[in-house]
């Protein structure tokens, strides 16, 4: 059957995604109810991730590394990061399944968007070439920036919206921008050659610091990193709750997965990763900053969602750590595969902890009996337990304590900063304070949900009913726990594409 599909073998879980969103807007205009739009979705990200499994071991021929190989990459990070992605996305399908019913908001296109942006997301994690990444960024994009602006009626949405599409263009011409001065550089547009071209001598490294720089900005803004972080708050709280948490899993993970592939691939020569001058300190002064500013600005803030979108981008801060780490502690144009496996464990950890967490928030109010701020949630864990034991589980996760996904994912990534040595250690120093710091507003959901009772004629947030969010959680909190009772065989995967990067 393998053999049927020739070259284009790799690119199956990106061809089946699209294939199946073309057929799902053909459906959209004969179903009456956006249920069977719902599950139509899930069951196509599903099989997507599935896919992206069965292929895992199948070996790349020659002739579809000579095809595709200068445009898209066909190793196991890119297989990998259709894992976090497609998963990311059936998740939020079926929360978006009970959340836009339950809201008065069902409508198919939202559907089709989320598949059509889950597409961009698979491509820009396979991207080898710096056209494909602009291409297939966009692609994700304009799917998100209609997401966010879905709620039509809704000021808020519109002003996330349109701070998100602005901010959004600026950050895609500043890459596109550092696009063409590295192909002005190096001659060429494709990573391999590009790292070729500076091993070799041939590239003018000023003009390559200069795009470095560039493109780091432009992917430094998509992943939500300080100071490229102003449209995230804005942007998380006036989305519906279901494309939120697309964002926060799915965009981000495809982002990371693109963001190791251009630095370890295309700049991963020494003379780009040096102290002075190259890309791991600039990580690794990004990773700290992000950390600091995401942390401190989720302590203050009222609304629960809010707190989650500071949440997410303290998180992006977690993960460059493991990025700046494994940028130091490789060698020549090597890289060092354990750090790079804890980034890709964390992702994939983080992927599930944040599912859990937003479909908790989704679950608890709903339709004018909503969650929004932590009042809200005051006393709703005695009063429907089953509701707060996901949430429980869920923020225990973000906040890394044992035996969850989370905890594992902290853990990973504060050894690979240890390791690296004296220039990455201050930033496990930092990354331990600042998740101290996080603790507080996790564990304030915790106390809000079984310690406070409701202000004298406050609204009270009454849980909706659908069980296809109660089956997201149930699927979401069976890996939280998984990976972090059982967090060998996702790390082994992890490893797995740390090493057959490239």
């Amino acid at each position: 059957m393998i053999e049927f599909f020739g070259p284009v073998v790799p690119l199956l879980p990106l061809l089946f995604v699209a294939l199946a969103g073309l057929a799902l807007m053909v459906v959209d205009a004969f179903v009456k109810t956006g249920a069977e739009l719902a599950m139509g979705t899930f069951v196509i990200l599903a099989l997507g991730a599935g896919l992206a499994l069965g292929l895992w071991d199948v070996p790349v021929t020659a002739e579809s590394a000579a095809l595709l190989g200068r445009w898209a990459a066909a190793d196991k990070l890119a297989l990998f990061i259709d894992v976090a992605v497609c998963g990311g996305a059936a998740l939020a399908a079926l929360l978006a399944g009970g959340y836009l019913r339950e809201h008065g908001l069902e409508r198919g296109e939202f559907y089709v968007i989320l598949i059509f942006s889950t597409f961009g997301a698979m491509a820009l994690g396979r991207s080898n070439d710096v056209l494909t990444l602009f291409v297939a960024l966009e692609t994700l994009s304009l799917g998100a920036y209609g997401m966010v602006a879905f709620r039509r009626q809704s000021p808020r949405a519109a002003e996330g919206a349109m701070k998100y599409f602005l901010l959004g263009s600026f950050a895609s011409a500043i890459l596109l921008y550092g696009s063409a001065l590295i192909y002005g550089a190096t001659g060429h547009t494709d990573f391999p050659s590009i790292a070729a071209a500076v091993e070799a001598g041939d590239a003018d490294l000023p003009l390559t610091l200069v795009a470095m720089a560039l493109l780091l900005v432009g992917l430094a803004f998509k992943v939500s990193a300080v100071p490229f972080h102003m449209w995230t708050p804005d942007a998380y709280e006036g989305a519906v709750t279901p494309a939120t948490t697309f964002m926060a899993v799915a965009v981000k993970a495809a982002v990371v997965g693109v963001l190791i592939r251009v630095f370890f691939v295309a700049f991963g020569d020494d003379m780009l990763t040096a102290d002075a001058a190259g890309w791991p300190p600039a990580i690794a002064g990004l990773a700290a900053i992000t950390m600091i500013v995401g942390n401190l600005a989720a302590i203050v803030q009222k609304s629960v969602k809010r707190m989650l979108a500071y949440s997410s981008i303290a998180h992006a801060g977690y993960i460059l750590v493991g990025v700046a780490a494994a940028g130091v502690t490789g060698e020549g144009r090597g890289w060092d595969e354990g750090a790079l496996s804890s980034v890709l464990y964390y992702v994939l950890a983080y992927t599930v902890s944040n599912v859990l967490a937003f479909g908790s928030l989704i679950w608890a109010g709903s339709r004018g009996k909503e969650a929004v701020s932590y009042e809200d949630l005051a006393g709703l864990g005695r009063r429907h337990p089953i509701v707060a034991v996901p949430f429980v589980l869920g923020v225990l996760s973000l906040m890394g304590f044992p035996p969850t996904a989370g905890f594992f994912g902290k853990y990973y990534v504060l050894q690979a900063a240890v390791a690296a040595g004296g220039g990455m250690v201050w930033l496990a120093v930092l990354l331990v304070l600042t998740s101290a710091i996080g603790a507080y507003y996790y564990l304030r959901v915790i106390v809000f949900l079984f310690m406070k009772q409701p202000e004298p004629g406050a609204p009270v947030a009454v849980p909706m009913r659908s069980w296809y969010v109660a089956a997201a959680l149930v699927l979401s909190g069976y890996f939280v726990l998984r990976m972090g009772i059982a967090p060998g065989a996702y790390l082994d995967l992890a490893l797995q594409a740390a090493q057959n990067l490239g």
